[in-house]
């Protein structure tokens, strides 16, 4: 799909999806293809429905892989072929809602004191003290730390959007200690030149190791210090509203998922038979 290919490509390029997006749709479609093994021009909604539930009956993809697909197919036929069809015939599978697996403060502190290293404990604190994602916090630059202001600059957030973060006292430290050591120069956390941004896998693979050393039984993610970030201010008591900011969500719906997990939500509820007990108490005075 040598010609389809470019077509696909340019076509993203000029709506502005991001390199990731671009390689996942193009990788989605060549699969799709491969499977057929028939032009995609000549296929249409039902080889797409056949494609997604052998992904989903077979391969047992999770539901958010089958939703990429979805829009990969989706994107390529009415942008790139320009095919009308009823787009619910290509429907998106329902999302199974499951709640954010978080860190407690004590086990964020083990894990920051597991990791010996300078740099990775810069990468942790960095995550967990502005609720980076992972992509976020590979494509920092030195000049996106504030330190004047105080505030960390994520230029290329998800879905292209910028915004501000806090920048922790303890993480400017830690950094400060991070450039005496290693002198980074393009890019804040650099891999294996300094002309190349940190490995996601080297990073994810960091992580492990550092909870493995804390001896955390929790499976430990960039995603799960992100949670735990959000989790934890609305712990101590930060407006809903700020947190949805931070985390650069669209919606406050997204935000809204860390009153099912956050402490101080469930504390401040009083339990139907709590208020049964008081009332025996009243009586048996």
């Amino acid at each position: 799909m040598g010609e389809m290919r470019d077509r696909l490509e340019q076509e993203l390029k000029l709506r502005g999806y991001s390199p990731r997006t671009l390689k996942a749709y193009v990788y989605a479609v060549h699969n799709f293809v491969k499977y057929h093994k028939r032009p995609a021009e000549q296929m249409g909604v039902a080889e797409a429905r056949a494609y997604l539930l052998y992904l989903i009956r077979e391969k047992q993809v999770a539901s958010s892989t089958a939703t990429q697909v979805v829009c990969a197919l989706r994107f390529f036929y009415t942008k790139v072929l320009k095919l009308s069809f009823d787009l619910e015939d290509l429907p998106f599978q329902k999302r199974r809602r499951t709640l954010p697996s978080v860190l407690t403060e004590k086990e964020v502190s083990s894990l920051l004191e597991a990791e010996l290293n300078v740099k990775h404990r810069a990468i942790l604190m960095a995550m967990y003290s502005g609720g980076l994602r992972l992509q976020e916090v590979i494509q920092l630059r030195p000049k996106d730390i504030d330190s004047a202001g105080m505030r960390i600059h994520i230029r290329n957030g998800k879905g292209g959007k910028a915004r501000y973060v806090m920048l922790s006292f303890i993480l400017l430290d830690t950094l400060r200690d991070y450039f005496k050591r290693y002198k980074p120069g393009k890019w804040l956390f650099y891999g294996r030149t300094p002309d190349e941004p940190i490995n996601s896998r080297s990073v994810q693979r960091m992580i492990q190791e550092a909870a493995a050393a804390a001896g955390l039984r929790k499976h430990v993610t960039p995603h799960v210090l992100r949670h735990s970030f959000a989790t934890h201010l609305l712990d101590r008591g930060t407006n809903l509203r700020y947190i949805q900011e931070l985390l650069g969500h669209r919606s406050i719906k997204t935000t809204m998922i860390y009153t099912h997990v956050s402490r101080r939500a469930l504390t401040e509820v009083v339990s139907p038979l709590d208020w049964l007990g008081s009332c025996a108490k009243e009586l048996r005075k």
